[in-house]
């Protein structure tokens, strides 16, 4: 089956590989053919780093490149594809741009998927010709190793769309969760919501972030603290995604601490600048 992936960054990439790794041939896109050879080049990283661990033997990293590569534009990695998933940055306008021009290049029996983490799955199929092929697939970082995907179904969404989806992620060897579109989705929606109470801790100095973040993992089992994940995913997105859910869901609960403005405002970012509520050193 051919796939196409718009965006080939963080999640693009990550998603495009484990594509290619289920045996599929994968046309990988972003803004320039440069961003999309970026991310094929980071697939090799991460097949490589699955090598050096024995995870990944050395006839699989060769496999899954050979299936994977770089595309010119939406068209191009859109033309004959089974499935095209959007992972480009959150941004409504932005992604109902995309799925709009996907109307026109994308096989009329297609399914169009959106890895968007809390925007509204109808509010992007709204904009589209054929609303009833688009649906939410919300992977997670790192896609190569994370399981799990958030199946999101959009008010438009057609119960076979549905189906293929579920399918495909059960090809892909990841677990699915079906949800209803809604802000937030499932995950997002309390995942943020536990960060952003986490920082509220650290604002008020209940604790510091690695004994909030130990406490969660020991007493709660959970297998990465909420501030250690914000420092993954990364503050900016963390914030973008409280100011949707807060404007969204109108409850103070979402409305994001000042730590996290702050920080964001500072260039703290999390891991991709080095520093966060952690400090990252290089390739740490």
């Amino acid at each position: 089956m051919r796939i196409g992936v718009i965006g080939a960054g963080t999640m693009g990439h990550g998603i495009a590989q484990v594509a290619a790794m289920a045996g599929h041939r994968v046309v990988l896109a972003d803004a320039t053919s440069e961003l999309a050879l970026r991310g094929i080049e980071r697939i090799r990283e991460n097949l490589e780093g699955g090598v050096a661990r024995g995870k990944v033997s050395p006839e699989t990293r060769d496999a899954a490149l050979a299936r994977v590569r770089a595309g010119t534009d939406i068209a191009d990695a859109a033309a004959g594809a089974a499935i095209v998933i959007e992972a480009v940055p959150e941004g409504l306008e932005l992604k109902r741009a995309i799925f709009g021009e996907l109307d026109g290049c994308a096989p009329a029996s297609g399914i169009l998927a959106t890895n968007t983490s809390s925007l509204s799955i109808t509010d992007i199929q709204s904009g589209t010709a054929h609303p009833g092929r688009v649906i939410g697939l919300h992977f997670f970082n790192p896609v190569h190793i994370n399981v799990l995907v958030e199946v999101v179904r959009g008010r438009e969404t057609s119960e076979e769309t549905v189906a293929a989806a579920l399918a495909f992620v059960a090809d892909l060897g990841k677990e699915a969760v079906l949800v209803n579109d809604a802000p937030g989705f499932a995950t997002s929606r309390l995942g943020v919501l536990l960060g952003l109470e986490a920082m509220r801790m650290v604002e008020e100095g209940v604790a510091r972030p690695a004994d909030i973040d130990k406490a969660m993992e020991l007493g709660y089992r959970h297998p990465m603290g909420p501030l250690r994940l914000t420092d993954l995913v990364g503050l900016d997105v963390r914030l973008a995604i409280a100011e949707y859910l807060f404007e969204k869901l109108g409850t103070e609960a979402f409305r994001p601490p000042q730590i996290l403005r702050d920080m964001v405002r500072a260039g703290r970012l999390g891991r991709k600048t080095g520093e966060g509520f952690y400090r990252w050193p290089e390739g740490g």
